[in-house]
């Protein structure tokens, strides 16, 4: 098992499992954002769409990952950084969507630019998606 994603597991009070694990270190390794066919791809026939669904629900719910719209109305799912926490995501920057290779990639050296909502209107949530063409395909 990964050292780095049972640590996770253990920062976040969650019991180690091999299903939850091993999903972890996939997005450890990748450093990109995942979708659920990628993910249930690379764990098949080890652990289920069920519980695939079921343990990114679980990362989102508790602050270790966040999800990423995108323009096909796929999810894609990311590592959050250490300022998230349960029912708390703190990590607000750009993705990056390319549209050569399709790779989406988290811009968290980038701030998302302050949004001034009309009075009245609170946001609880920003997420920014920016379509082009990435520094590989260049």
């Amino acid at each position: 098992m990964n050292q780095q994603a049972i640590d996770i597991l253990k920062n976040h009070q969650l019991s180690i499992t091999a299903s939850r694990a091993s999903i972890l270190a996939l997005f450890i390794k990748s450093k990109k954002a995942l979708s659920h066919n990628t993910i249930e791809h690379k764990c098949s026939p080890a652990f289920d769409r069920v519980t695939i669904y079921r343990t990114l629900a679980l990362f989102i719910e508790k602050g270790i990952i966040h999800n990423i719209p995108t323009a096909d109305n796929t999810t894609l799912y990311a590592l959050c950084k250490n300022e998230c926490t349960a029912g708390h995501h703190h990590d607000e920057h750009i993705h990056f969507i390319c549209d050569d290779c399709g790779t989406t990639t988290c811009l968290e050296e980038t701030d998302i630019p302050k949004i001034k909502l009309p009075k009245g209107y609170k946001a609880f949530e920003v997420q920014m998606v920016v379509t082009g063409t990435c520094g590989h395909c260049v």
